[in-house]
């Protein structure tokens, strides 16, 4: 009788963990069969364009069930449109993830119309590499240098608010008196670089790694000139542009230029839908870590000249809350400047 009893219980005992695990299995997010979608905050072409297309080849291998991965660009209002579908639209399953501007994070501090997300609650996945953000001129102009920009005008051409080709050069006329004139309605900054070659601007405020990736030779050619650099740290790669930095005159400037810029150590941010389930921001970023240290993605990124220097979504989404503690004074005042 007693070993009935206990043959019953190992049978139970077996039965319930049996369960527990199938239960388990049950809740883990499997893509396999479903098709998931990248959403590219800006028309095909530009350095955004690049690195979504190049994450979404690589990062379905990574994710449970190996599902399809589709690019779809999503191009407005400089990557709000698609950081509002992201945040307010798309399903929180794991099936849509995204690319947006690095500066499109600061738009709902700073109250940038379109800005319809919350960057503190939206899912950072993480970023591929950190920027350096430089204002170049086209050989043709006749500002060669940072401080040519407060006497002689320089027009330059941009792809919507919410990224660093609006922001930067209207900021800076404001806190340093440049004289740039800005000129809109791009979809990418590959459109940019096409109006520079045509003379229809003159240059653009765009990240270093962007400019070698669209035109390899320029910079070393001197078709065009790097006339200063913007980012969290002087890159020393090319030491020897000035730090937009150098050019503030009092510490409250200086502090409102390094806001403005913060949004470089946000880099190329890849996000999700807020509220995701444990187990589906877990996949995700465990997908996108993963794609990072993939050998046939890093091959890739070589091979298109893309600098790659990852940061985790822990990262991104700390950084954030640091932006988002900035000031009330200087948020404003900067937000002001780049409405």
């Amino acid at each position: 009788m007693e070993m009935k009893s206990t043959v019953r219980l190992f049978a139970l005992a077996t039965a319930l963990l049996a369960g527990g695990t199938l239960a388990a299995s049950a809740q883990a997010p499997n893509l396999a069969g479903k098709t998931v979608t990248m959403v590219i905050g800006f028309g095909p072409g530009g350095g955004y364009d690049l690195w979504g297309r190049t994450v979404a080849r690589h990062i379905g291998k990574h994710l449970p069930g190996t599902p399809t991965v589709i690019p779809q660009n999503m191009p407005g209002a400089g990557s709000f449109t698609a950081a509002a579908h992201i945040y307010s639209a798309a399903p929180k399953d794991g099936t849509v993830m995204g690319i947006i501007a690095r500066d499109a994070a600061l738009g709902p501090l700073t109250g940038q119309a379109g800005a319809r997300f919350d960057a503190t609650k939206i899912t950072w996945l993480g970023t591929p590499t950190t920027e350096t953000n430089v204002c170049i001129a086209f050989k043709s102009a006749k500002v060669q240098k940072a401080e040519d920009l407060l006497k002689t005008e320089l027009i330059v051409g941009d792809t919507g608010p919410g990224t660093g080709t609006y922001a930067y050069p209207r900021a800076l006329n404001a806190l340093l008196g440049m004289k740039f004139k800005i000129i809109g309605g791009y979809p990418s900054s590959s459109d940019v670089f096409l109006a520079m070659e045509r003379g229809e601007v003159e240059g653009i405020c765009e990240s270093l790694d962007s400019v070698h990736g669209k035109r390899p030779d320029w910079i070393d050619k001197k078709t065009v000139t790097l006339l200063f650099q913007g980012g969290a740290e002087v890159n020393q790669d090319i030491k020897e542009v000035p730090s937009i930095l150098t050019l503030a005159k009092d510490d409250d400037t200086k502090k409102a230029i390094e806001f403005l810029y913060a949004g470089q150590g946000i880099g190329r941010p890849f996000v999700a839908p807020p509220d995701l389930k444990p187990e589906v921001l877990k996949m995700l970023r465990d997908a996108f870590a993963a794609t990072m240290k993939d050998p046939e993605f890093i091959a890739e990124t070589k091979e298109r000249k893309l600098e790659l220097e990852p940061e985790d979504g822990a990262h991104l989404e700390a950084l954030i809350r640091k932006i988002y503690a900035t000031p009330k004074p200087i948020v404003n005042k900067v937000g002001d400047l780049i409405k």
